[in-house]
């Protein structure tokens, strides 16, 4: 598991979204707009890894409960 690091996502070409299982069973739009807006912040992931391809990297967030929570209180 990696942290955020600005340097790096600013090379990011493509993103990726997995979902931990402690987040349940969230309905496809929520699914979607967690997804979205996740990839929006990536600095609040707390599990988000970096992969190097040949033109960048891919952004690989794997979504848990606190993130959704964060993501929530960002909102209000």
């Amino acid at each position: 598991m990696a942290k955020f690091d600005s340097r790096i996502d600013a090379l990011v070409v493509e993103t990726r979204t997995s979902w931990d299982p402690s987040v349940g069973d969230l309905p496809p739009q929520d699914r979607q707009w967690v997804a979205h807006t996740i990839h929006q912040n990536p600095s609040i992931a707390r599990n988000i890894e970096y992969i190097r391809t040949h033109s960048g990297f891919i952004r690989h967030i794997t979504v848990t409960v606190e993130d959704i929570q964060q993501l929530y209180l960002a909102k209000s």
